[in-house]
């Protein structure tokens, strides 16, 4: 995994933008400490920082073969496949090699042929243009800046802003997407001056004629023709397949590891995967200080992690590493995780995020984590309440109207919130792709699938890539296997339904890679704190902010942030991940990135 970023011009000379470049490349250091290189000509200049994980000498980037330089972030797991059907003589063993020469070979049709997730871009000399990608389901990160005269792309937000072009500023339909729609983001827009991201499963050119980018992949509705038996043992196939491709590394790999159903399926294989080859696996958890005294059971938190994991750690005989948050580490931790997101975030489930990860790195490089099955498999409690599932908009943001209360009045009559929020709903449930047979039910699935794909699902990648990136540690996620959102967009509910329990289709799928209380365990979903010192702590720092001067207050109502702090109000901001704390605590992130990137409103 690595960063990339470039300069994209035919209309100045290239080279003197070698200072911009560097500087987007230093933004970038974090994400690849290992290696950085620079490429200059007239029209391009390309960085790269490289995280080495697969040929750590022969992979070096900028990479250029025959007229055509690749700058690449991520990770191909058909690397082999692909050089065979390739053939010919290559002088590396990396991903990047094999990226490249396929568009050598293929053109833009290579990326049909790359199992993986990517983000990258091969300048044509010959040609004056830049072809360039990102993975299916965007795992990946790629934003863009299309200038008067310079195309801009990096790796993350942060970069992007190095160049002096962009401007640093936010528009009404920014603000919508900070209060309305946050965490999450429409896919596509990057909130700031112009910048953009190239969608998950889209490619295209940077040509003379300007940037036109198309998709190469989405879900597709298809017969399902398999009985549940057939169901089951092909989704084992493919799970499995996943999970192994995934393991191939030169640096040490673990995994994450929370007890539950996703990480200890991951866990358990790669465990096994590792003992043929002598090898013990180290599994990774996080909890936080005094939470067994706090704990309270609830819909969505039905029980605490440590047991299940205790359980796991016996069943695949591995090494398994504690990592403990306490509350002081866990509020200085947001404004880091603004820094590794370049945008304000999770709140204090980035912040412990990013915590975890850095103690995962002081071990190795690579780990392997269970994000995307639960949209994938219909994990979510909102899969499953017929009331909540069929309830026309978002089902983890029922918070319109309390997010309305934040905006200042002038600002909220330019956005009309309830109309944003909804069209973006809808927008996203009518791009379904169904077949004229689906039931009333299964046609609402794929719109729950197509929803929790392109919204929920992306803002935890996003989270994911950035927090762990932050420390150089790469993470890769079997279940976001191309083959395997394929095939489930199209299972019967019934199927993933099985028995009545939250994907149970995959419980009996990988029935006999687990004990039985951890295959049969409800849904918990990722831990936080339970400390009343955090609501403590993030409050007494919003009460700082509001006694100085703030850009907050440029869209935000002080009267409300200060009715806020008498946590009087429960209304959760995103879901079961942020309630109250957090939602001080994102106020307080949003704070710091307006002032740390000096972004004011247009």
């Amino acid at each position: 995994m690595c960063g990339i970023a470039g300069l994209i011009s035919f209309k100045e000379d290239m080279r003197g933008k070698a200072g911009i470049c560097s500087n987007m490349q230093r933004a970038m250091l974090r994400r690849g400490p290992d290696q950085r290189g620079v490429f200059l000509s007239s029209e391009a200049a390309l960085a790269h920082t490289r995280l080495a994980v697969i040929d750590i000498e022969g992979g070096r980037q900028p990479m250029t073969v025959g007229g055509y330089t690749i700058v690449y972030n991520g990770e191909l797991y058909n690397t082999a496949e692909l050089r065979k059907e390739i053939g010919g003589e290559f002088s590396t063993v990396s991903d990047t090699e094999a990226v490249l020469r396929s568009y050598m070979k293929w053109g833009e049709d290579c990326v049909s042929r790359l199992n993986g997730i990517f983000a990258f871009a091969i300048y044509e000399e010959k040609n004056h243009r830049v072809f360039i990608a990102r993975d299916r389901i965007g795992v990946k990160p790629l934003f863009y800046h299309e200038g008067e005269r310079v195309f801009t792309f990096a790796s993350e937000i942060s970069a992007m802003l190095e160049n002096p072009d962009i401007p640093r500023e936010i528009d009404t339909k920014g603000v919508a997407e900070l209060l309305l729609l946050a965490p999450g983001r429409t896919a596509g827009y990057g909130i700031i001056g112009g910048i953009k991201e190239v969608k998950a499963g889209h490619c295209g050119y940077f040509t003379k004629d300007g940037l036109k980018l198309h998709p190469y992949w989405e879900l597709k509705a298809a017969e399902h023709r398999e009985n549940f038996a057939e169901t089951a043992e092909h989704t084992r196939e493919l799970v499995l397949d996943s999970i192994r491709r995934q393991l191939v590394s030169d640096v040490p790999v673990c995994t994450f590891l929370s007890g539950g159903l996703d990480s200890s399926i991951i866990s358990s294989v790669a465990a096994a995967e590792m003992k043929k080859q002598g090898k013990t696996l180290h599994t990774f958890s996080v909890d936080y200080k005094d939470n067994g005294k706090y704990f309270t059971k609830s819909h969505f938190q039905p029980d605490s992690d440590n047991e299940y994991i205790k359980i796991m750690e016996n069943y695949i005989g591995g090494v398994h590493h504690w990592t403990v948050i306490d509350v002081p580490e866990l509020v200085d931790a947001l404004y880091d995780a603004v820094d590794a997101r370049g945008l304000p975030g999770m709140a204090d489930v980035d912040a412990s995020l990013l915590l975890f990860c850095r103690e995962i790195k002081k071990y190795g490089t690579v780990a392997l984590s269970g994000e995307c099955a639960d949209e994938l498999f219909g994990g979510y409690p909102w899969y499953r309440d017929e009331d909540i599932r069929m309830t026309d908009g978002f089902p983890w943001a029922k918070s319109t109207a309390y997010r309305m209360g934040f905006i200042r009045d002038d600002i909220a009559k330019e956005i009309k919130g309830e109309e944003y929020v909804y069209s973006a709903y809808r927008r996203t449930a009518d791009s379904a792709d169904k077949l004229p047979t689906d039931s009333p039910l299964e046609s609402r699935m794929k719109e729950m699938t197509k929803l929790n794909f392109d919204w929920f699902m992306q803002n935890l990648l996003e989270r994911k890539d950035r927090m762990s990136m932050y420390s150089g540690l790469e993470v890769r996620v079997p279940f976001c296997d191309y083959r395997l959102a394929e095939y489930l967009y199209n299972v019967p509910w019934e199927f993933k339904d099985y028995n009545g329990r939250e994907k149970g289709l995959l419980r009996e799928a990988m029935a006999d890679w687990l004990p039985e209380r951890v295959l049969r365990r409800k849904k918990s979903p990722y831990p936080k704190t339970h400390n009343p010192a955090f609501l403590t702590a993030v409050s007494e720092k919003l009460r700082e902010i509001l006694s100085n001067p703030t850009p907050l207050t440029d869209f935000v109502k002080k009267e409300a942030l200060e009715q806020l702090l008498t946590h009087s109000e429960h209304i959760p901001w995103y879901g079961q991940l942020m309630n109250l704390p957090q939602t001080i605590a994102y106020f307080i992130q949003l704070d710091y990135w307006l002032k740390k990137y000096n972004i004011r409103l247009k």
